[in-house]
């Protein structure tokens, strides 16, 4: 596993839960850790926390659309 990175969701970012209705993500900084298959993202909504893992394809789906970007404002560098 690597170590943690942080980025922003800038865009329209989803994900869903088991079998349930997709999720939005709001706005704003999160901190995901990336793995062969897929990305554990986390973020902060006011007092509550969020987490969520998605496919590997997915968010770099969401980071080439530039939904997501990196701390250093690249929205699609390499994983």
């Amino acid at each position: 596993m690597s170590e943690p990175r942080h980025g922003r969701i800038v865009g329209k970012v989803e994900y869903r839960e088991g079998d349930g209705p997709k999720i939005v993500i709001r706005p704003g900084p999160i901190e995901y850790t990336l793995t062969a298959s897929d990305v554990t993202l986390g973020w902060a909504d006011g007092d509550t926390r969020g987490s969520a893992a998605m496919p590997l394809a997915e968010f770099n789906r969401f980071r080439s659309e530039g939904a997501i970007v990196d701390d250093d404002g690249a929205a699609n560098g390499q994983s």
